[in-house]
């Protein structure tokens, strides 16, 4: 029979061959988390990643004891909360934490439960008729008032900050206002990779945003090397277009007949001719007077 601390020690050495095996360790907290849920979502991303789960003390000597081995793997010491489980993957972080925030579902609070994030009463109407619902509202800050005959709230308000507990009292109203401020599924709060350990406030990426920063940004340096003149696969053809269009502006500027440019030049002369013509008043012009014979002609008349 495997005494008390002899099995302790054999899960500890299961921990650390499991972390040594892994380039990629994460800790989840599985607190909240219902069991049926849990199976589900390991079926479901088995293919991606094993979810182990132990004691905490347990995971912390793990981890001490492979610091020397993983630079920096005690650092997720500090992220062992709730009811952690180890998460080891081959997954990029970042994919990873995407990837179970997409399993997540959402759930109403219960009392007692830690708020995952502010959760906010927005402002709008309400299902319900005017009476003593309007100083339970009041009572966690919501201002109301009653329109067409239903109550409705003025104004945005956050009930419950991060990390706070929600009260039962609470927890009843947002159920009956349809707010399902939980989350159900499996919350990475902290990854190692390759010396460096990332949070959840790091992981949490706005894919869309992202992709849309990465948009303009590609468009921000196509620009700039547009502007500089510099050239690569992307700038080549417009940049030759450029110098072109610059090159046939300047000819037909310095009158440079070309055949490409000769239709041009010759319609500016004609432009400018016409303009010419447009300023002149020829009715003013004197006519040109008949020339008068010298005098030596007139001699040489009467002679004959």
């Amino acid at each position: 029979m495997v005494s008390g601390k002899n099995a302790k020690l054999e899960e500890v050495k299961k921990l650390k061959e499991l972390m040594s095996a892994s380039p990629i360790i994460g800790i989840v907290n599985m607190q909240n988390l219902p069991m049926a849920q849990l199976q589900r979502m390991r079926k479901k991303l088995k293919d991606d990643l094993t979810i182990y789960m132990s004691k905490k003390r347990l995971i912390k000597l793990a981890l001490e004891d492979l610091k020397a081995e993983k630079k920096g793997l005690d650092k997720l010491e500090g992220f062992l909360k709730g009811m952690p489980a180890l998460m080891l993957t081959k997954e990029n972080p970042f994919r990873l934490y995407a990837l179970l925030q997409k399993n997540k579902s959402k759930a109403a609070a219960k009392a007692g439960q830690i708020a995952p994030s502010d959760i906010k009463v927005s402002a709008g109407p309400t299902p319900f008729a005017p009476g003593p619902i309007i100083s339970e509202l009041g009572s966690f800050g919501l201002k109301t008032k009653v329109n067409a005959g239903k109550i409705e709230i003025i104004a945005d308000k956050v009930v419950v900050k991060e990390g706070e507990a929600i009260s039962g009292e609470l927890a009843s109203l947002l159920m009956r206002l349809g707010i399902e401020p939980m989350e159900i599924g499996l919350d990475l709060i902290g990854v190692y990779e390759d010396g460096s350990v990332f949070g959840k406030d790091v992981l949490a990426i706005d894919e869309s945003e992202y992709f849309n920063n990465f948009v303009q940004a590609e468009t921000w340096a196509f620009n700039l090397a547009v502007e500089a003149g510099i050239l690569n696969s992307k700038t080549t053809e417009l940049l030759v277009q450029k110098a072109y269009r610059n090159t046939r502006a300047v000819s037909i500027e310095a009158n440079f007949l070309t055949a490409d440019n000769a239709d041009e030049i010759l319609g500016k002369a004609e432009r400018q001719m016409k303009s010419v013509e447009s300023k002149v008043d020829f009715s003013k012009v004197p006519e040109a007077k008949a020339e008068e014979p010298k005098s030596s002609e007139v001699e040489d008349n009467k002679e004959e």
